[in-house]
């Protein structure tokens, strides 16, 4: 848990070094997720943050939570914070992201935590938190112009996308079929990161970067340079996903063109 904690701490300097240098109309700049500011996507991850550490430290009262409102609304949670300014968003942020780090840190990782979806082991919902990180931050980055340079840490995004398959089929009412899916992913390394069988005939290969913006939806399918083979392959990269919830639009083909 040190080691992804560690990790999750890296993905946060990378998104505060760009928050850092914002001025307040910054803050307020639409993102490509429609009617998102960058500030919205700051203050989901706060929001998320928070939630994240009360199903660690209080399942029973996040259950009770979940069991006595709506579904989650992620536009209905932005409009929540819009009063806060920039400086402030970041303070909050920096004390939810310090909470979350501090809490995981001394969890087993095995423990089981309750989400909005499946419940989920520790390891993996504080790797969520990475994925949701590196995801809104990309969001970001697009907005004010920034490259990351891609890091091994994209394993954790990558991993969570692939687990997350039978979740994707489930929440767009699909069947899942019994059919294996092979996954080849050429790291920023040069290494390559497997899943799935090696002689399965559905498979998806390519660049683990495209991948990752794939499976978060910060990309379209056909902007990268995946290769996707067989139609069991193909249905799910139409849809996958690697967060909870029902999914947004998504991004257009051709949108960073």
């Amino acid at each position: 848990m040190d080691a992804l904690a560690d990790d999750v701490a890296a993905e946060t300097a990378v998104l505060r070094e760009i928050l850092v240098g914002l001025s307040e109309d910054d803050w307020r700049r639409d993102t490509p997720a429609a009617g998102w500011t960058i500030a919205d996507q700051v203050s989901h991850l706060a929001h998320f943050d928070a939630t994240a550490v009360k199903s660690a430290v209080d399942p029973d009262g996040f259950r009770a939570d979940v069991d006595n409102s709506p579904p989650i609304d992620p536009d209905a949670v932005a409009l929540q914070y819009r009063d806060l300014t920039g400086a402030e968003m970041l303070r909050w942020f920096d004390g939810e992201r310090e909470r979350l780090l501090e809490t995981f840190r001394g969890l087993d990782p095995g423990t089981r935590v309750p989400w909005y979806g499946p419940p989920m082991s520790a390891a993996s919902s504080l790797t969520a938190r990475l994925m949701e990180t590196w995801a809104h931050t990309q969001d970001i980055a697009d907005t004010v112009g920034v490259t990351r340079e891609p890091s091994g840490r994209l394993r954790h995004v990558a991993h969570i996308g692939i687990g997350a398959r039978i979740y994707s089929y489930a929440v767009n009412g699909i069947a899942q079929p019994e059919a294996p899916i092979r996954v080849e992913l050429t790291a920023p390394d040069g290494s390559t990161w497997t899943w799935g069988p090696e002689g399965a005939a559905d498979r998806v290969t390519g660049p683990a970067l495209d991948f990752c913006l794939a499976v978060t939806q910060r990309r379209h399918r056909d902007d990268t340079a995946l290769e996707i083979t067989g139609p069991v392959a193909n249905e799910w990269m139409s849809f996958a996903q690697a967060f909870a919830g029902p999914a947004g639009p998504g991004r257009k083909a051709g949108q960073f063109s």
